[in-house]
């Protein structure tokens, strides 16, 4: 169930690497949070603009961002300060397919698959120092939430902006 799991997450970011690499952006997947690096990090040098991003993709209805690897994102985003504009980038993929477990079966249902991509530069503001960031969490619905020591707190956009990538969007495909 691992490597599944693992397969898939590298296949998101794998994508979503081919769709940045469009002419005025260049992306890269770092390795992710096995190197302690975030996923991907696309740069427009033209524009002198950068995101660090975080990539989730799964069957269910929630998938989370570790609070661990929100920290990494924001520290490369500090790192390169010769960019004007640098964002973090929490990026979530529902697959077309939900999982469910019923009577020790595990069974697949057809669903719409999503995509969200959330800008997470604002999440500093809502943490006292950046070195409590809470787990995020986000429903196949798109409602966004933090969760710290076991409370969890629904969060509106102004913390978690939707972000237009710069490429063209597959966010509601059947």
């Amino acid at each position: 169930m691992a490597n599944i799991r693992r397969n898939r997450g590298y296949s998101y970011e794998h994508t979503l690497v081919q769709r940045l690499n469009n002419g005025e952006w260049n992306a890269r997947r770092l390795g992710g949070s096995s190197t302690g690096l975030p996923d991907i990090i696309a740069v427009n040098n033209s524009a002198a603009i950068l995101l660090s991003i975080e990539a989730k993709s799964g069957t269910g209805d929630n998938l989370y961002v570790p609070a661990d690897q929100i920290e990494r994102c924001f520290s490369i985003r500090d790192m390169f300060r010769f960019y004007k504009i640098r964002h973090v980038i929490l990026a979530f993929k529902f697959m077309r397919k939900k999982r469910y477990t019923r009577k020790g079966s595990i069974v697949y249902e057809r669903r719409k698959l999503i995509e969200y991509y959330k800008n997470a530069d604002r999440l500093e503001e809502e943490i006292n120092d950046k070195t409590s960031f809470p787990i995020i969490r986000c429903r196949y619905d798109g409602k966004l939430f933090a969760i710290r020591a076991r409370e969890c707190i629904m969060l509106d956009n102004r913390y978690l902006e939707e972000y237009k990538m710069p490429f063209r969007s597959t966010k509601l495909l059947s």
